[in-house]
């Protein structure tokens, strides 16, 4: 189990350094666009991304 979250954490570090690796200005931008949104949008946000994760988590196991 141990195994499986590790190589999931380092999937997602590999995806989460891919776009300022490859594109810093655009990278910037799309941070100072984040940086502008209210609470409730990031919250959607995150409310969505957690969604779609366990949606996955349960199509995979």
């Amino acid at each position: 189990m141990g195994d499986l979250f590790f190589g999931a954490l380092a999937l997602m570090l590999v995806f989460e350094g891919l776009l300022p690796f490859l594109s810093p200005s655009t990278w910037r931008t799309v941070f100072a666009r984040a940086v502008a949104m209210s609470d409730g949008q990031i919250r959607f946000i995150g409310l969505l991304s957690m969604i779609i994760g366990a949606g996955l988590l349960l199509l995979w196991f």
